[in-house]
């Protein structure tokens, strides 16, 4: 039986050690997924296992896991499991899968109508959240600033749900012009902020009609930089009750405006 200190269970080591992950990752070209559920999700979109790690307890509960991944699986105790990643691998399973090149923004953009641009959304749980929200909405695709948080890190995958694998996305190799190649496209962009000069959502969108639509989310803490505010077509906000409350996180914030992107127009 594998112990902790064993080189072939080096891609599961500290998983919670965002630094060190993220430079083992891009060196290797893997990322991880935890839970049967969101493993067989990642096989189910057709990326390819590197190995499959289990724990004892749980190894006859996941046996059908086990026989779905053509790959190394190594059998290991919970403590074991647990000194190695470094938390409490409580559903029993987590996978290393290769990671995929990017699709080109032009490839995720061909046939869009409504897109999510994240331009420094920089909490792993946070973006894992949008993509479950796009997902599961229906939106076209995704795209991520350089700088945004890596949706394939361990923990947006979770959060996602798997969410990630389904989701079309690219990343903007420039930050600066990036949004041109939206515009190109005759995209409207509409950037989310809390400002009291900003149109509410369902009427910029009632405004626009027809035309495809990016609508774009800044950095949790201080929202979209004044670049891309300035680059945006219109300032959009989300209409609030009031209460002390103006404005939501971005993870509420992009569920409701997902939602009004994609619901049918009422009519009259």
């Amino acid at each position: 039986m594998p112990d902790p200190g064993d080189a072939r269970l080096a891609d599961y080591f500290r998983l919670r050690d965002v630094n060190l992950r993220k430079s083992i990752e891009t060196e290797h070209g893997l990322f991880m997924a935890e839970g049967e559920k969101v493993i067989r999700r990642a096989l189910h979109a057709g990326y390819s296992p590197r190995s499959l790690l289990l724990t004892r307890r749980r190894l006859e509960a996941l046996s059908g896991l086990a026989a779905a991944v053509d790959a190394p699986v190594y059998v290991v105790d919970d403590a074991v499991a647990e000194q190695l990643t470094g938390f409490d691998v409580h559903r029993g399973a987590l996978a290393s899968f290769h990671r995929r090149p990017l699709p080109a923004v032009e490839e995720v953009l061909r046939g869009a109508r409504r897109v999510v641009v994240l331009e420094d959304v920089l909490d792993h749980t946070n973006v894992g959240a949008i993509f479950r929200s796009a997902a599961g909405l229906g939106l076209d695709a995704v795209l991520l600033a350089p700088r945004c948080a890596d949706p394939l890190y361990r923990r947006s995958v979770k959060v996602s749900m798997g969410a990630v694998f389904a989701q079309p996305y690219s990343r903007l190799d420039d930050w600066y012009g990036g949004l041109e190649a939206l515009r190109e496209r005759g995209f409207q962009l509409l950037a989310l902020t809390p400002g009291a000069a900003a149109e509410p959502l369902p009427d910029a969108l009632a405004r626009i009609g027809s035309a495809p639509v990016a609508l774009m989310f800044g950095s949790e803490g201080d929202g979209l930089s004044s670049h891309w505010l300035e680059q945006a077509d219109s300032g959009v906000r989300i209409p609030m009750a009031g209460r002390e409350v103006d404005s939501l996180n971005v993870t509420a914030a992009a569920a409701i405006a997902c939602y009004e992107l994609v619901r049918p127009p009422t009519g009259g």
